[in-house]
C-alpha cells in the first residue's frame, strides 16, 4: 500500500511543481495547513477524501488525476481479479495516530474526463472511533455490500447494514466508518463538481 501512497504523494507534488506552485500557495488555496500538504506529498499520511479534494481544487485538477495511470476516452472495464491485484489507496481516520481505516479500490481510474469517482471501499473495524468530520463540494452515494456502517452526517448518525444505501450532499460535515467493532465493504460514488 505504501507504493500506491507514494504514487499519490509524488503525483500531487509533480502537478504542483509543474504549475510552479509552492506548498505555501497550495496551503493558502486549499485552507489546509502546510504540515498537512507536506504530510500528503511526503507519503506520511493520506487523510480522508475531503483534504485530497481540497488539494485537487487548489491545483485545478479533478480528484481522479491523483490516481490515474492512463486516460481512456471510451468505456473503462474493471475486472474483479484486476481490482483485487492492483494497488489500493488507504486513508487514515483523521486521528492523531493516523491509523488506516479505509482502503479504496478505484473502479474507473483510466477514464478520462469523468465526473464521478467510483470506488469499492473496505472499512476496517474500530472499537472506539476517534475521527474528524469533513466536508467538501459534491454528492456521495454509498451502497453497503457487506457488513455494517455508520455515517455521522451533520448532527445525525445513520446505521446501515448490507443492502442499505444512502445518498447525501457532501457539503454537510460527515464521516463514514464501520459500526463499532464491525467491518464493511461498500460501493461508493463520489461526485465533485469541477
Amino acid at each position: 500500500m505504501s507504493n500506491t501512497q507514494s504514487f499519490v504523494g509524488a503525483k500531487i507534488k509533480g502537478i504542483r511543481e509543474s504549475k510552479g506552485l509552492s506548498m505555501e500557495e497550495i496551503s493558502e488555496r486549499s485552507g489546509l495547513s502546510l504540515e498537512q500538504i507536506a504530510s500528503v506529498e511526503n507519503d506520511v499520511n493520506l487523510p480522508s477524501l475531503g483534504p485530497l479534494i481540497k488539494i485537487a481544487r487548489a491545483l485545478g485538477v479533478r480528484l481522479g488525476t491523483f490516481m490515474d495511470d492512463n486516460d481512456a476516452l471510451g468505456p473503462v472495464l474493471c475486472r474483479a481479479a484486476d481490482r483485487e491485484s492492483e494497488h489500493s489507496i488507504s486513508f487514515s481516520n483523521g486521528t492523531t495516530d493516523a491509523r488506516k481505516h479505509m482502503e479504496y479500490h478505484p473502479l474507473a481510474k483510466q477514464k478520462a474526463g469523468r465526473h464521478m469517482e467510483p470506488f469499492i471501499i473496505d472499512i476496517n473495524p474500530e472499537e472506539q472511533p476517534d475521527f474528524q468530520l469533513s466536508a467538501h463540494e459534491g454528492e456521495e452515494f454509498i451502497y453497503v455490500m457487506q457488513g455494517e456502517l455508520e455515517i455521522d452526517y451533520g448532527k445525525e448518525k445513520y446505521h446501515l447494514s448490507q443492502g442499505d444505501s444512502i445518498y447525501y450532499d457532501s457539503i454537510v460535515k460527515h464521516h463514514v466508518h464501520g459500526a463499532p467493532g464491525k467491518s464493511a465493504r461498500i460501493l461508493a460514488l463520489v461526485y465533485i463538481p469541477f
